[in-house]
């Protein structure tokens, strides 16, 4: 059961040797999230916030040429950022002050605003969250994490999440196969009736398969947290480098204050 290795999870994964594929999962976690907190603080309303997105959007593309991470795979992580776009159309129309009209349509100008904001901070975000699973495998960022000194409770729920993400994964393959062998086609309304009874099986089976799987690691010697061995000394050639992305964001930031 290695989580991340090829199955539900695992699929995000993009193997390769670049300098972001051997950086320690922590250091990579604290560049993401360094650059993340650059974004937010960016404000929305300064004349020259959109350049600064622009020059972050530069730094995470070329963080993920230099990982191999090809632009499908970054499009693809995209889909997450679907509620935030949803949110942010809603803004501009529910949104007071000045209004502005754009094809037929009454708009407040501090929403379109608010709104352009919101998903150039949620897409930046995103995009960097992209390149960090595309260069780590799961577990890592668990171990990640961990080393983080995350609350050990959060940890362990991630931990499960991943590998029962595939346990789930595993037998709604293995059902859907039983019922296209029976000749099953789920192309009309009547299919409800075996797909609703089908969801209710597959929460048994797969919390039976988690039961299997928990008392199968405890066997092994699982105590309630991952083994691991002592912790490496992380040079400071490897600090500077995962660094690198979020000091140069922090440069965007801060000449923009300055000559904005």
């Amino acid at each position: 059961m290695g989580a991340g290795h090829g199955g539900v999870l695992g699929a995000a994964y993009v193997a390769g040797d670049s300098p972001a594929h051997r950086l320690e999962p922590h250091l990579k976690l604290v560049a993401v999230l360094g650059f993340a907190l650059v974004v937010v603080a960016t404000p929305v309303h300064a004349p020259w916030a959109w350049a600064a997105y622009g020059g972050y959007l530069a730094l995470v593309l070329g963080v993920a040429a230099v990982a191999g991470v090809r632009p499908g795979r970054l499009a693809r992580g995209l889909v997450v950022e679907v509620p935030f776009v949803v949110f942010a159309l809603l803004l501009p129309v529910v949104a007071r002050g000045p209004r502005v009209d754009v094809l037929g349509l009454s708009l407040s100008e501090s929403g379109l605003a608010a709104a352009g904001g919101l998903l150039a901070k949620a897409t930046l975000s995103v995009l960097a969250a992209t390149v960090l699973a595309a260069t780590t495998q799961p577990r890592e960022l668990v171990r990640g994490l961990e080393r983080l000194r995350l609350p050990s409770v959060l940890v362990q729920i991630l931990m499960f999440m991943f590998r029962y993400a595939d346990v789930v994964g595993g037998e709604l393959r293995r059902m859907r196969v039983a019922r296209e062998s029976r000749g099953f086609r789920g192309r009309h309304v009547g299919a409800l009736r075996v797909l609703g009874p089908a969801a209710g099986s597959l929460f048994i089976r797969s919390y039976e398969r988690g039961e299997r799987v928990h008392l199968a690691m405890l066997s092994r010697g699982y105590t309630g947290r991952m083994p691991s061995g002592p912790a490496a000394v992380v040079p400071a050639q490897a600090w500077l480098t995962a660094l690198a992305l979020p000091l140069a964001a922090g440069a965007v930031l801060a000449s923009g204050l300055l000559l904005g």
